[in-house]
């Protein structure tokens, strides 16, 4: 019996931690997960279907450098769950090292619903998105070992080859390297962007790839969804989200424009390009430059805040 990428080994590991009994119904590859391998696996359990998602950690860089990715994604999880009327995968069991299933793996239980990148009507698929982020942030961060740090190093940032406004981007470097602002400590989510959020009947159903939880800003997760927002869509979309977070959360959320820089900056080592999720997920239309000049549009109106002081 073949499955796509998972081998009779993994599939064992899968059946055992769930129970001894099952016998697998289906297994597909699913769609937007770039960075580690990711299926839905169907199992019949005593009669009853029950459908779980796979995740193996097949990038050997990613896992040299992160060994704990498996025992992360569990713990995030598991302190994830404890946020009220957001649904989060319940985690089933994890491999840390690969020793039981081939690959550092995470199983976890599926979600309903579906990714909605590109919706008919922006104001509620935004105020949906912020109100389930506010949701997560509301629970104190807690004892979590994993600290939130930036994926790009700004001191060293170039966008020269590609930006029409090089010098701006330095600027941006420079104010982020000069100040390290306070924060209240949260819990985060670290990647959060619409790629990430499931909907069922017009409604977030859940949130998904908790892999880089962690404590941080509540700004992180804001800033991070918005420069999606921005490449995506466009710099007005990104502001409404803002706009639909800080309405949610009020007195609880003081905005700072810095960690928006901050999570742009991580999308501008390197020359930008689209986004493969998206893609993958069925996204047309966007192009190399149209990225290039959303992101410019994004970093000058950040820097309008700034000098703004809004």
């Amino acid at each position: 019996m073949h499955h796509s990428t998972i081998s009779e080994r993994t599939l064992g590991w899968v059946i055992d931690s769930v129970h001894p009994e099952a016998t697998v119904l289906s297994v597909r590859q699913l769609k937007g997960g770039v960075s580690s391998l990711i299926h839905a696996v169907s199992l019949n359990v005593k009669g009853i279907r029950q459908d779980y998602v796979l995740r193996m950690f097949d990038n050997a860089e990613w896992v040299q450098r992160e060994p704990d990715l498996a025992l992360h994604e569990a713990e995030s999880l598991r302190r994830a769950s404890r946020t009220s009327g957001v649904g989060i995968p319940d985690i089933v069991a994890y491999d840390e090292t690969g020793s039981l299933s081939g690959m550092p793996a995470v199983l976890m239980t599926r979600l309903e619903g579906e990714v909605v990148l590109q919706p008919g009507e922006v104001a509620p698929w935004l105020n949906g998105m912020a109100r389930a982020l506010v949701r997560i942030h509301e629970s104190e961060a807690g004892e979590i070992p994993w600290t939130f740090a930036p994926y790009s190093d700004a001191s060293s940032l170039d966008t020269s080859s590609w930006s029409q406004f090089p010098d701006k981007w330095r600027l941006a470097a420079d104010i982020v390297t000069s100040r390290k602002p306070a924060f209240a400590r949260r819990f985060i989510h670290r990647d959060y962007h619409p790629a990430n959020i499931m909907w069922s009947e017009g409604k977030v159903s859940g949130i998904v790839d908790w892999v880089n939880g962690c404590v941080g800003p509540a700004g992180i997760d804001v800033g991070h969804c918005r420069v999606n927002l921005a490449q995506l869509h466009d710099v007005g979309t990104a502001d409404e989200f803002l706009s639909a977070y800080r309405k949610y959360a009020g007195a609880s959320f003081e905005y700072d424009p810095y960690w928006d820089l901050v999570t742009l900056l991580d999308f501008s080592d390197g020359e930008p390009e689209v986004y493969r999720g998206w893609t993958d997920l069925g996204v047309t239309g966007l192009t190399t430059e149209l990225v290039i000049e959303r992101l410019d549009s994004y970093l000058v109106s950040l820097l309008d805040r700034i000098s703004g002081g809004i």
